[in-house]
């Protein structure tokens, strides 16, 4: 874009500094279909419980790094010597219960690969497969959970899931594109719609 297209280009209300913008207008909202990135989501919305997304995006590549680019094979090997390290690395929210989750949920999540052979179709049947579109004049009109986050929530905790509570299920649900949460006004929402 140029500076007077850039000037002038709506976006999400949240899309305000240069990394929201970066983030905004290449990812959120684009459906995801890759295991493994849908893991990194997961396991990002989890650690992003409490703070502000904005956080989390500036330490993305420290998580990448200290959690072997989200593979949840090393990641559900890890042992209390990794845990240790990970939890006196400045580069990603040290949280004792949020380091554990991540390793619980990767033993979680190769479980049911095992069982479904695939987390992307598992958790697309809870948008019925396709994303769902919502039409949000603001911020307002854009929930912080539904019926189908809640269900997704349910089910992950059955299968030992942690971190992973309805709002959070939602948020997941909006990053990967399950849902289309952009504003009305977005230039996001018509490319997005468009390309399904």
């Amino acid at each position: 874009m140029n500076a007077k297209t850039e000037a002038t280009v709506r976006r999400c209300h949240w899309a305000q500094s240069p990394l929201m913008i970066e983030y905004h207008d290449r990812e959120w909202g684009v459906p995801v279909h890759d295991d493994r990135t849908l893991f990194e989501f997961l396991i990002l919305e989890g650690a992003q419980a409490g703070l502000s997304w904005e956080t989390i995006l500036n330490k993305r590549e420290n998580y990448r790094r200290a959690f072997d680019r989200f593979d949840p094979a090393l990641i559900a090997r890890y042992d209390k010597r990794k845990v240790r390290a990970l939890l006196a690395d400045p580069g990603i929210v040290r949280n004792r219960l949020k380091v554990a989750s991540t390793i619980t949920n990767a033993q979680a999540f190769l479980a049911l690969k095992k069982e479904l052979g695939s987390f992307d179709r598992y958790v697309w049947q809870f948008a019925g497969g396709n994303p769902r579109v919502n039409l949000p004049r603001g911020p307002r009109d854009v929930p912080v959970r539904t019926l189908e986050s809640d269900a997704l929530s349910k089910d992950l905790k059955k299968r030992g899931f942690r971190f992973v509570g309805s709002t959070i299920c939602y948020a997941f649900m909006q990053a990967v594109g399950m849902v289309n949460d952009h504003a009305i006004d977005c230039f996001r929402r018509r490319e997005i719609t468009s390309s399904d």
